[in-house]
This record gives C-alpha cells, structure tokens and sequence, in this order.
C-alpha cells in the first residue's frame, strides 16, 4: 500500500516546516527487504535527494531525511514484521558504505539544524540499542568500503561489526583532523563505553583522518570480525544466526500496518486525536494536552491486533512523538513546554493495567517499547517542561510519567472543594515499565535513589493523592490553592520566558540526571553539550574554519588559545 504522507520539507504559510512522516514506497534512501526473520536495510543514498537544496550527498553521505527514512524503517521492522530477530545493515554502493553526515549540509545549515539534526540522529541510533536491550530485535553491522563519521557511528549501534578485508575498506572517526568538531552522535562515547576500546589507541584513532583496516580494527576492539571478500558473505550469515540465538523477539508472521500519524497544523498549533498542541507564539509557550482514552481500551490480543495503530496506547505514543519533534524543529523560539491531562483517571489505570497483563504479547511489547522511547525523547528535550495538575487532569501512571520528565510540577489544591481537586495515581508503570536513558525509573530519578522513599511510594500505587499528601511525598512541586492558581503560575511562566535558552539548556540537562552516568547520558548531557558549543566556534565554522573549507582545498586557520 502506498500510504500518503506529506513531503519531508513543505510550506505552511510563510513558515517552511520538516515533516517527520513517510513511507517505504517514498523512501529516495533506503532500500527494506524481509525473508523470515531477518530484516535488511540497505543504504544506497540518492545525491540529489537532500531534503534542503544547495548540498548533493555523495559517497553515501546522509541528512535529516536520510534519518527520518531510518528511523521510520525501523519502526516498520519493529511493528509491521514482528517475526524478524536480526536486520542487516549494508551498502548499495560499490567500496563505500557510509561516509558519514554530509559536510556540505553541516556547512550550510544554522546551528540550531546542525543541533537538532544531531539529536534526531542520536535517538535514532539509541532507539535501535533500545530494541536490542528491551524487545530482542538485534542488529549486524556489514562493513564494505570506507566507513567514516556517522557511518562508523551507525555501526557502534549495532550489536556488531563485522568488515571485509579487501585491503581498502576502512572504519575512522575523522571529525577531528578533518572538520574541527567531534563524533557528535555517540562516537567518541560507544568508542569506549560500548565496545571498551583502551584511551590511547581511541585517541589515535580520533585524530587519524585516513582510517583503521580491518586486521588492526579486529586488535582495537573497533569491530568484532573480517573476512576476505570470498568469505565475507559467509561471515554475515554466521553472525545472523548467531544474533538469531540471542534474539527474545519471534511475534506473528504477520504485523500491522503504520498508517499516518495524522495532525491539523495551523497557526495556533498542532492538533491530533490524543493530543493537541497550542502555541502561543507572544509569550513563546506551547501547551501539550494529552487526552485519556474515552472507553476502555481493547484487552484482548486479537481485537488489540485488530485496533492495530488505532490502538490507544499506540496512538497516544506516536502523536506524542510527532509532536515532541515538530515542536523541536519547527518552534525554535517556544522555549516554554507546559503539559496538561485530560479525561478519566480510572481509563488510564485500566489502559495501564492491559499494558501490564499482556505486556508478553508482541504488539504491547513493542508498544511499550515505543512509549519508553518517546518519553525518553522527551527528557533529553531542550525546552523548560511544566506539567499543571489542575481540574480534569489525570495525571495516572503512565500518565505521571509526563509529569516526572518535567522540571516542575504544579498541582492544583482545593482545600474547600476536596471532591473537585485534581489527584494523582501511582501504577506499576511508575517502577520499571519505562526506564530513563540512565537506567533508572522517573522516580528513582527525582529521589535520587533513594530506595526507602521509592518503597514508601510503591506501597500507595492505586491510591488517590491529593495535592497536600503528594506536596508531602515529594511527587510535586508546589500546590497553590485556587485563589493563587492562576497569578502563581502566570508569574512562574513569564519569569521562565524572561530567562537566557541557553543558560536554561545548561542548567536543565544537568538537572535531569543527577548521580550515575550512562552511555546514553554522557552522549546527551556532556558529547552533546560540548559539540554545540564546538559548532559556533570559529575553528569549527568561521570563514577559516574546518568545517566551512571542507573540500575546498584551503587550510583551516586555527585560534590556537585553549579555552
């Protein structure tokens, strides 16, 4: 079926805006194929098909289309082909597999494209070691030809690497010596965190432009195996079968169809089923609204396949996922995010509760999987999110999930209407369903681990909270009563408007993850940070930078200070 969706890049009005919507039969990139149980995605990448004009990508360079293309392919893979355990990734082109981000996209683009665009990137490539860890669709990585920046960093991903040794292919992180920037979307961290290679020879391979052959690429860790070109073919099928063995997922032959995410966006925002989107454009606010189901959900494997992506759990997560990476790149000024709830509480604990009692069924399995994502996409956000628990919230399990990705949560208390008031309700999802990119619940997030605390609250799942309890508990900010609602938060959001983005940016991406760090949050909280305040500076892009005399011939001139 050819599903219609909306060009990558469009016009709504004067503005010109990036559409996160498409469809294999559109696919100018990639090229997808299933036999059985195994997925192959090929990148074969059309020169003339950057989704911004003045760039070609050659030697199989990418841009944001390139990754909008992934990331919806691997969603297809995940919800449209449950039967597949292992997908393969390879080259359409002959002695190039991937030279990583295309140069001249980076070099013409605002530094707020390059960020964002990195991001995406970024969470694509998470979202695929997500799957492997969570829902068992493991992945290989066939290496032919040269595979350099983002390409290698698209082979980190995978749970392994394997190379031809043909003698020319290499694999290299040549963002350093070549561009004056960094490995931006994880390299420099799955370097050493994910396939353990030792500092020094990563600090060789970092700042060596040429690349790594495969011999000496097996001896630094940087991949798992080669083989001549007669046997490589051989070596791929090995690795498959050997994934195959370590892979949990095997659902239907036969899975649903991704039909368009479908949003109404106009002036005033962005407008979907379950959630809408108002955007205030003079006080630089959006307002999320997510809406509880109006009935009970499907709970029956069959009528729940049946529902397919009009299954309300399933809805709820890719409405909030367009809507979380329309806002990142198309609203650059609303630097505001407040969420709001609406609807029955009872109707999402019982949406939880299906979740929870069939969560061993492959389309709740890989449902969570994409709720566990988007929620994920929302903590690493940069914007100030305020959840409101005012009157017709529900914010329930899940639900409170939302809540616990803010930076404050204001809670409505009525102390002379008690039966009124907004509560809060805690579920199972509130303790393990739906783990943060540094491995601990929202909870244990916001309570610094404290173990005695997270116990206190686990004993109180199911029970209503109200305003001054979870005041008490810790579970909110602040509660205003009804009398100073309205003036407490107008104050709190026009002193948040009035506040530097990027001091902001800082300060809230140190806040979200206090204590332990992962792989995925040194990539966010520290990679991340350092390569944005890299690609505004002159070294990077001024006239003599690396980044703008790429190709051209011309030697970078380099600001020697070390600052």
């Amino acid at each position: 079926m050819n599903a219609v969706t909306e060009p990558l890049l469009f016009k709504q009005g004067e503005r010109e805006l990036v559409s996160f919507a498409t469809h294999p039969s559109q696919y100018r990139h990639w090229k997808l194929s299933v036999e059985g149980d195994v997925a192959r995605l090929k990148l074969d990448i059309d020169e003339d098909g950057g989704i911004k004009p003045g760039y070609k990508l050659k030697l199989n360079s990418y841009d944001l289309g390139v990754d909008i293309e992934l990331n919806d392919a691997l969603n297809r893979i995940r919800f449209e082909h449950p039967a597949v355990k292992v997908v393969v990734f390879e080259s359409g082109k002959d002695r190039i597999w991937c030279s990583g981000a295309n140069i001249y996209m980076l070099g013409l683009s605002t530094h707020a494209w390059k960020v964002n665009f990195c991001k995406f990137t970024n969470e694509t490539r998470n979202g695929l070691e997500d799957s492997s860890r969570h829902d068992g669709l493991k992945s290989v990585a066939a290496v032919t030809g040269a595979c350099a920046g983002g390409g290698y960093e698209l082979a980190l991903a995978c749970d392994r690497i394997v190379m031809v040794d043909d003698r020319s292919s290499t694999v290299s992180l040549p963002e350093v010596p070549l561009l004056g920037v960094l490995p931006g979307t994880g390299g420099l961290t799955r370097v050493t965190d994910k396939r353990k290679v030792r500092r020094d020879l990563a600090d060789i391979f970092c700042t060596t432009s040429e690349g790594v052959r495969a011999d000496r690429a097996k001896d630094w860790k940087l991949i798992d195996a080669h083989a001549k070109p007669q046997q490589f073919p051989q070596l791929v099928a090995a690795e498959v079968e050997a994934l195959k063995k370590q892979s949990t997922r095997g659902g239907a032959d036969k899975g649903i169809e991704l039909t368009p995410v479908r949003a109404r966006i106009d002036e005033q925002g962005y407008h979907y089923d379950v959630v809408d989107v108002q955007v205030d454009r003079g006080t630089r606010i959006a307002t999320l609204t997510v809406n509880a189901p109006s009935k009970a959900i499907e709970n029956a494997p069959d009528a729940i396949v049946a529902a397919g992506a009009n299954w309300w759990p399933l809805k709820l997560t890719r409405e909030l996922d367009d809507a979380i990476l329309n806002l990142r790149t198309n609203e650059l000024e609303i630097g505001t995010w407040v969420i709001k709830t609406r609807g029955d509480a009872n109707l999402v604990m019982q949406a939880d509760a299906t979740l929870e009692s069939l969560k061993s069924h492959w389309l709740v399995r890989e449902t969570l999987g994409a709720l566990r994502r988007t929620l994920a996409r929302l903590d690493v956000t940069s914007r100030s999110l305020i959840a409101l628990v005012d009157e017709g919230s529900c914010f329930a399990g899940t639900f409170y999930e939302l809540a616990l990705a803010c930076d404050r949560i204001y809670m409505l208390d009525l102390p002379d209407s008690p039966d009124a008031a907004p509560v809060l309700r805690l579920s199972p999802a509130n303790f393990g369903r739906y783990p943060e990119v540094n491995g601990l619940t929202r909870l244990q997030t916001r309570f610094n681990e404290d173990a005695d605390t997270v116990a206190q609250l686990q004993g109180l799942q199911d029970s209503p909270i109200r305003a001054d309890q979870a005041l008490e508990l810790g579970l909110v900010t602040l509660t205003p009563d009804d009398i100073d609602w309205a003036d407490e938060i107008r104050l709190m959001l026009e002193e948040r408007a009035s506040l530097s983005p990027d001091a902001l940016t800082g300060m809230e991406a140190s806040l979200r993850f206090p204590g332990k760090e992962t792989m995925e949050t040194r990539v966010f909280g520290r990679l991340s940070a350092w390569q944005n305040w890299i690609f505004i500076r002159p070294n990077a892009v001024g006239e003599d930078g690396a980044l703008k005399l790429f190709g051209t011939g011309k030697k970078a001139k380099f600001d020697w200070k070390r600052i």
